[in-house]
């Protein structure tokens, strides 16, 4: 399987966007640990989700969201993927899918065919910061780079979190 660093930054420079790479310690490629760490607001970070329908054939599709909210997935999400039941994707699925791992997870370099759904409020920023491919980097880039990648803005992807939680 390819390094999906490498993977990332070959499209990027595909869409011929700018963009920075922020190399980072991978014990901090989480969030919440990230953002402390780095000093970006939570509210600058998005996580890009893998979700599954949970019925075969399985539909899986990729979700971006801002740090501050929580993914709509038993709702927005079920309903796009028009199936019965849907549910976050595990950390191997993660794996043999997208051939990226939990804490650097990003839209770019996605399987062809598969959906990415980002939540419109990711879309009000001019620059947004997205895992890198892998644990090692995050990508700093104008979120709408993710419409030029087939992205789809969805009005409600996503739902405040309560105070009581915290970033992923």
């Amino acid at each position: 399987m390819s390094d999906p660093g490498q993977v990332v930054l070959a499209v990027l420079a595909r869409l011929g966007v700018e963009h920075e790479v922020i190399a980072i310690d991978p014990a901090f490629a989480d969030t919440a640990a990230f953002c402390e760490r780095y000093g970006y607001a939570p509210e600058r970070s998005a996580n890009t989700i893998l979700v599954a329908s949970r019925k075969e054939p399985k539909r899986y599709a990729a979700c971006v969201v801002l740090a501050t909210t929580q993914l709509d997935v038993n709702h927005r999400v079920r309903g796009l993927l028009d199936v019965a039941r849907v549910s976050f994707a595990s950390a191997e699925e993660m794996r043999s899918v997208l051939g990226m791992e939990v804490g650097g997870v990003t839209p770019f370099g996605l399987p062809e065919g598969m959906p990415l759904y980002i939540d419109s409020r990711v879309m009000g920023w001019d620059w947004v910061i997205l895992g890198g491919g892998g644990r090692s980097t995050k990508i700093r880039v104008s979120p709408h780079i993710l419409l030029a990648a087939g992205g789809e803005s969805i009005e409600g992807l996503a739902v405040e979190r309560r105070e009581a939680s915290t970033p992923r």
